[in-house]
């Protein structure tokens, strides 16, 4: 059956966007479909797990998830990022959860110990057995790369160069210095839709003004949405929204001095393939970051940092900080409902693909790198 979607979806991919409709409704509810993500892109490309600024000290730590592969994000003694395997060598059993900061971490089941290098350092009672070599053992390590200071990693072991392969949205979002952001929110939840969906309504400013009109969607124009002239990048697309003057939260401060003339009151928000996704003001930014759990369940790293010159600047930070997280709650529980709702739309029996509108430009961009990841075998090992 999925050999069919795939060319549904390869004739959607050749149409230009006057021509384009939504992809079809298989592509989110197949679980053959899903099997191929897993397959082809989830356990293959870089993936975000967050930003490095949420571990500044050594033995900071989180741990992440990558599809079934439970991980430990931590600053090693060097001061650098490294993401271990978070499974212990011994029974396999899962060796820490949440987030913290550590000298070493010892699984909970026989204690074995190893340090923030991976390293196995301790191991009560293995003198009588033969084929223990303490020395040989450490966890695996994950390819890592940092970009402007988010953290991504992969399970593929000859991976492209993430960052050559966005070298050019660097040179764009350089300016806004995102890396210096403060972090006020590092969460992780489960939503009831497919991670396409969820991607798909965060590439499109058409339904601002409707589904945000309660929060964000006053304050934009979307006349004023501006594409790139060259289209669709192999890794990345994305939008700029200039805010109109009076918005309450999305333009740079007097002391701001990088950004001039509209970008102080533009956003960037650009979508990293496959589920990477930030929205990035001159005064804060937020992200997502999505696995698929199932075709209807998806699993999202949500964050939200805030331009340090911003919030030097409050005279109550507490309030501040409060209302800014409030704004932003409320706006996910809005692309909550949608995404939702869109879910049981896919999954209905009379649910069918309609036209899209040119603000929707960058979901038609999806659509042929969608059918690229699910139909070539790629040529990096893992």
């Amino acid at each position: 059956m999925h050999n069919s979607v795939l060319n549904d979806l390869k004739n959607l991919a050749s149409k230009d966007l006057t021509n384009a409709t939504a992809m079809p409704k298989e592509l989110y509810s197949s679980n053959e479909i899903l099997n191929l993500e897993e397959d082809l892109i989830f356990s293959k490309e870089w993936i975000c797990v967050g930003r490095e600024n949420e571990i500044p000290e050594v033995g900071d730590y989180f741990t992440f998830e990558l599809g079934k592969q439970p991980l430990i994000v931590l600053r090693d003694k060097n001061k650098n990022i490294k993401v271990l395997s978070n499974i212990c060598l011994h029974r396999m059993m899962k060796i820490v959860d949440g987030k913290g900061n550590k000298k070493n971490f010892t699984c909970p089941y026989h204690a074995w110990t190893y340090n923030l290098d991976g390293n196995l350092v301790k191991a009560k009672y293995m003198d009588k057995t033969e084929c223990f070599e303490k020395n040989h053992l450490k966890l695996p390590e994950l390819k890592t790369e940092i970009f402007l200071g988010w953290i991504y990693v992969t399970l593929n072991q000859n991976p492209e160069s993430l960052s050559e392969n966005l070298k050019s949205l660097q040179t764009m979002v350089t300016p806004y210095k995102m890396e210096n952001y403060i972090n006020i929110i590092s969460e992780e939840h489960e939503w009831n839709t497919n991670w396409k969906i969820l991607t798909e309504n965060f590439m499109e400013g058409y339904h601002l003004p409707v589904a945000h009109q309660g929060t964000i969607g006053p304050y934009f124009n979307v006349m004023d949405t501006e594409f790139d002239s060259k289209g669709s990048y192999d890794f990345f697309t994305y939008q700029t929204f200039t805010k109109n003057e009076d918005a309450i939260v999305g333009t740079a401060h007097p002391s701001n001095k990088s950004l001039t003339g509209k970008w102080r009151h533009t956003s960037i928000l650009p979508t990293i393939f496959p589920s990477h996704m930030f929205s990035l003001a001159p005064d804060h930014l937020w992200y997502l970051s999505l696995q698929p759990n199932g075709t209807d369940k998806v699993k999202i790293k949500f964050g939200a940092a805030i331009a340090p010159e911003v919030l030097e600047a409050q005279d109550n930070p507490e309030v501040f900080l409060e209302e800014t997280k409030r704004i932003l709650y409320e706006v996910q529980n809005e692309d909550r409902f949608v995404v939702e709702g869109i879910c049981k739309g896919v999954n209905s029996p009379l649910g069918s693909p309609g036209p899209l509108s040119w603000l929707e430009r960058e979901n038609h961009e999806f659509t042929p790198v969608s059918y690229t990841h699910l139909t070539l075998p790629t040529n990096r090992e893992v």
